[in-house]
Parts: structure tokens; sequence; C-alpha cells
């Protein structure tokens, strides 16, 4: 379980006084190293809340949380900015693509910022893995929706991650290409060994994973893995 997650009664509150809203309430959630896990459910239940808890990208207000060995509950932002950093992969709906720079840029740079030092190697060889040998020197504008999430998938598992976190991975692209991304998805994460969580309403996509958790008004309303 080092690089799993441990999440027990976790809670999310936006606002404070009459205006406070209840967004996570009381989230308990193991996922073991190694586990493919979507998490369905409709909008405004809670999904991306969750997520953005789970991977250090929000604090919860309340519970415990413990990530990849590390107490995520009670780090600042700056420790769990560190604590994220290799460890953890992020995909978004939205590519997130640096317009000004090319494809291989776009997974180096971060790479480059960490300090590694094969940061041109690794980017070039996490794009090769993905089909994108061919477009290493292509900007965003002049890729499809499709090549641009690869190019998305290659940044977030370049720095091979134990953890990876995909919110709607297919959300902007057509049946057809959607599924060739999770079939890469699913394909880069069983090579890496890495934990996957997959935020989706794609019940078909839901399927292919192997645990499925459904959210409702901010709770676990079912969980294939009970």
């Amino acid at each position: 379980m080092e690089f799993g997650i441990v999440a027990r009664d976790l809670r999310l509150t936006l606002g404070s006084g009459a205006s406070a809203v209840e967004i996570l309430r009381g989230i308990d959630i193991t996922v073991p190293q190694g586990q493919t896990l979507a998490l369905l459910g409709p909008s405004g239940s809670g999904k991306s809340s969750l997520m953005s808890v789970l991977c250090g990208l929000e604090r919860a207000t309340s519970g415990t949380l413990r990530v990849a060995g590390e107490d995520f509950a009670g780090m600042d932002e700056d420790a769990l900015a560190r604590a994220r950093r290799g460890r953890i992969g992020v995909v978004l709906q939205a590519f997130h693509l640096l317009p000004t720079m090319t494809a291989l840029e776009n997974v180096a740079t971060p790479l480059e910022l960490a300090g590694m030092d094969d940061a041109r190697q690794r980017a070039e060889a996490e794009l090769a893995a993905v089909g994108l040998a061919h477009r290493l020197s292509h900007y965003p504008a002049q890729l499809s929706g499709g090549e641009q999430q690869r190019v998305a998938i290659a940044r977030a598992l370049a720095p091979r991650p134990m953890l990876v976190f995909a919110d709607e991975p297919t959300g902007n692209l057509d049946a057809g290409t959607g599924g060739a991304i999770i079939d890469l998805l699913l394909a880069r994460r069983a090579e890496a060994g890495a934990t996957l969580l997959i935020i989706t309403h794609d019940e078909s996509l839901a399927r292919r994973c192997e645990r499925v958790v459904t959210l409702a008004d901010g709770r676990i309303a079912s969980d294939s893995g009970a």
C-alpha cells in the first residue's frame, strides 16, 4: 500500500457560515497500489473535487488522507506540491498544452524543471510510446484533439508516477478517438504498474476498470470493490 490511497472521513467544505457548501461529506476509500478505478456520478456529485483532494491539488477541510505513503492531510500547499512531484500524474479533459511549445517541449520542459538530466530523451521515448514519434516538432495547433491528448498523457506519465489521475480524459474527443485514448492510457498504466483513477460519465469505459465507485451528493453511493 506504500503508493496507494487511504482516505478516512474525508470532507471538503467551500465558503463559511451561512454560505458554506459541503462538497465531500465523509469519504472512506482505500485504493491499493496498481488498481484501476473508475469514478462515476452525476454532475455536481463531487467527483472532480474528490480527485483534486486525492491528488493534492486541493486540501480537505477535515479527515485523514495518505497518498503514496505521505500524510496529505497534514501538509500545506508547498509541501503538497513537493509531494506530488514525480509521484502523481494528472490528465485533464482540457489538454492544457502550452501553445508556444512543440509536443516535445511540452513533455520535456516539466522534466527539466524537475531537474532530470535525461529530460529530452525521456520525453522523446514517452511520445514515441504514445505513437507520436513523427510529431515531436509540431505545435498543439498543428495536432488533432486525439494527438493533443496523447501529448498530455505522455507529459503526465514521463516522470514515471506511481499514481495517475484522469478527469474525463476523453470528454473532448469523438467516441472512436476516445476509445483509442483509453486503450493507450490503460496500456501505459499497466507497463508502469501505476494506480489509475479515472473520472468518467461513460459506464462502458468504467467497466474496463477493475473497480467502479459511484458518488452521489458528496458521498460514496456504491463501490464494486467493497
